[in-house]
């Protein structure tokens, strides 16, 4: 997995970078599909931001920047010529794509020579090492931390807004029973179409993230595992609620923190929970009903005056 660190910084990043992969997978399944590739498009951010920082020298918003768009991109290419598929036929072709990209990436080399001599760039089995973007500018973990966090923020925010829209409420129409919206005259292809190209980028920018935490980037990180877990957090979460993947990943990183005492068995526990949940909580904990639950007590807990300052003359 992705967890490289036992401080409570290091761990707050991975769960910042962690909870935007989780981002991704939700928002396929919101459109009634499951992905088991969303570390495609995750992979696709790590290489194009790491490229753009390390041989092209650019700056790091501009190449996180670079990196969303290329896992935008990357998630449209795949989301095309799958169309046509549905349930587990579909799954399986979101693995088969990533994992031809996996090996893709392990067999690519293009390094380019520093004027100190040394070769950066991506040594196919051997990595993508000396993304040194943040120790040459001498960011602390405490300032990427707060730079990633506000890049969570903000993908929240824009996520938020969305389902507030009629592409976000179209969007939601076409999961819940993609036949009746498209009786309904909504355009279902180009709205997946649109849903996996956004999904791809918000992977693509927690991929980005994620190498310059940990400068070096190994391929095999990018298994079929890493989007496993990314389904499985959106599934223990909740799919009702952008909260739903954040918690579902929080989740995992604690079970993670609580499994050292018998390192072997998180991969067998996690598993058991997601099966779990498929069974008796399809929706996961924060599901359509839970939400409003807590949306009536949050109205109950408002003091009147509060209520009364809202409400219009």
């Amino acid at each position: 997995m992705l967890c490289t660190t036992d401080s409570g910084l290091g761990l707050a990043t991975d769960l910042v970078i962690l909870s935007l992969l989780a981002l991704s997978a939700w928002l396929v399944l919101r459109t009634g599909r499951v992905s088991l590739g969303q570390q495609a498009p995750f992979a696709l951010g790590a290489y194009a931001a790491g490229l753009a920082t390390a041989v092209a020298h650019w700056p790091l918003l501009p190449a996180l920047l670079l990196g969303a768009a290329t896992g935008g991109l990357g998630g449209a290419l795949v989301a095309l010529p799958t169309l046509r598929l549905s349930g587990l036929h579909y799954a399986v072709a979101t693995l088969a794509f990533a994992e031809l990209l996996r090996l893709g990436l392990a067999a690519w080399h293009f390094q380019v020579r520093e004027a100190d001599g040394t070769w950066v760039g991506p040594a196919g089995v051997d990595g993508f090492r000396d993304i040194r973007w943040l120790l040459e500018h001498q960011v602390t973990p405490e300032q990427y931390l707060v730079f990633a966090a506000s890049a969570l923020l903000l993908v929240l925010a824009g996520l938020v807004a969305l389902g507030r829209t009629r592409l976000g409420m179209a969007l939601q129409a076409v999961g819940l029973d993609d036949t009746l919206a498209a009786a309904g005259g909504l355009p279902v292809h180009r709205l997946r179409v649109l849903a996996a190209a956004l999904a791809g980028a918000v992977a693509a920018l927690g991929g980005g993230l994620y190498a310059h935490r940990v400068t070096f980037i190994d391929p095999a990180v990018f298994d079929p595992m890493l989007g496993v877990h990314a389904v499985g957090y959106a599934l223990i979460g909740g799919l009702a609620t952008v909260a739903g993947p954040l918690l579902g990943a929080s989740i995992d990183l604690g079970l993670l923190e609580a499994s050292r005492l018998f390192e072997g068995w998180r991969m067998v526990v996690f598993g058991g929970l997601v099966a779990l949940f498929l069974r008796w909580r399809p929706r996961g904990l924060l599901d359509e009903a839970a939400v409003a639950r807590l949306a009536a007590g949050w109205r109950r807990r408002r003091p009147p005056d509060a209520a009364a300052a809202v409400r219009p003359a």
